[in-house]
């Protein structure tokens, strides 16, 4: 018998996939769950074209990823 996947929590459902990836509907509903697009954030280049950090982006990007952490783990609580 399959989970109710509707009830499990996103976290839940990803360690889910991860062990049945052939499991098709439990898929779609994983990326059902997704970001819209027009949602997405799309943050500046890490580096120039010549390969050189930016050091600002680096920082910004940083940020961004340390407060989508925190918000990850608030949602799981």
């Amino acid at each position: 018998m399959k989970p109710n996947f509707a009830q499990m929590s996103t976290k839940e459902l990803k360690a889910y996939v991860l062990a049945h990836r052939e499991d098709i509907e439990a898929l779609e509903i994983l990326f059902s769950r997704r970001t819209p697009d027009s949602e997405t954030i799309i943050y500046p280049s890490m580096f120039t074209e010549d390969g050189k950090p930016i050091e600002e982006n680096m920082r910004i990007i940083e940020e961004a990823i340390a407060q989508r952490i925190q918000q990850e783990n608030h949602q799981d609580e």
